[in-house]
């Protein structure tokens, strides 16, 4: 498990840490009816299957059951209503209400959608999160989305000083930031090492300059590192490849704020049926 404060922007934060609370019928989850599970968007814990999602009409997603040992309940601060928080990390969720009539349950948790991440997985039981840079993110997304054990993925900017940059400041390399991709996965089903490796083979990290024809500080190659032992699983992976020749150029570097990219960059060569242009996947680890 990865604890993914530092990578968080302020108004995630604002919530999960400080206890905020989002606009009404603002978040992305309110109006959202796909199969799956919802995880603390802190920590990546599993909170809620999608059966138990039920529209309130109150503005925030609401819930009429959580999975079991989830979901913790403490009095809130104003000694009225009872606060809800994730059992692992302590991450702010929401509130929960009883006695509305709804559903059968009588049960409502109003959550905050900035304090969720959703997965369409119905049996996943525990996620862990990676992030990296190799290149223009649309081609890294495409080979990533085929990986057997990923849930999901998000490609955005990282590695800077811009706050919420765009598409064009990054380009215009006044930020400092690099093409990332946010990779949320099932670690029973594909381990650290295995998504890095993946990651050394979908792109050359021995160029210094881009990746491909694609030339620019935003797209070098960079692992970011949550904990340690992701830190030391890169670094032995690196050295491996130093071993067999390879005179790696990839940075290792500990983790940043992750800023979503706009909706056109996301799931990009799906939308558009194209093929990437600058990425191909090379074996590159005997095992």
């Amino acid at each position: 498990m990865v604890l993914k404060t530092a990578s968080l922007p302020d108004i995630i934060l604002a919530v999960v840490r400080n206890k905020g609370t989002e606009r009404p019928f603002s978040g992305e989850y309110d109006d959202f009816g796909d199969s799956g599970t919802y995880l603390c968007r802190q920590c990546g814990l599993p909170l809620f299957r999608s059966a138990t999602k039920f529209h309130s009409g109150c503005g925030w997603p609401s819930f009429d059951e959580e999975i079991k040992g989830a979901v913790v309940r403490e009095r809130d601060a104003d000694g009225v209503r009872t606060e809800i928080l994730c059992a692992r990390c302590h991450g702010h969720l929401g509130h929960v209400f009883s006695g509305e009539g709804f559903t059968a349950k009588n049960t409502r948790h109003c959550v905050n959608s900035l304090s969720l991440d959703f997965v369409p997985s119905l049996d996943v039981r525990d996620t862990d999160e990676a992030i990296f840079a190799a290149g223009c993110f649309w081609g890294v997304e495409y080979y990533f989305k085929k990986l057997p054990g990923v849930l999901k993925t998000e490609v955005g900017y990282s590695g800077g000083i811009k706050k919420n940059p765009t598409y064009q400041e990054v380009c215009e390399k006044t930020t400092g930031h690099y093409e990332v991709i946010r990779v949320v996965y099932d670690p029973d089903k594909i381990s650290y090492e295995a998504l890095t490796k993946f990651f050394f083979e979908i792109h050359d990290p021995t160029q210094t300059d881009g990746q491909g024809p694609d030339i620019g500080e935003q797209y070098l190659s960079v692992i970011f590192y949550y904990n340690e032992e992701q830190k030391s699983t890169a670094i032995g992976l690196i050295n491996e490849l130093e071993k067999m020749g390879y005179q790696v150029a990839t940075k290792v570097l500990p983790v940043s704020t992750f800023w979503r990219a706009e909706v056109y960059h996301q799931d990009y060569y799906t939308k558009t049926q194209k093929q990437p242009y600058c990425h191909r996947y090379e074996k590159k680890f005997k095992s």
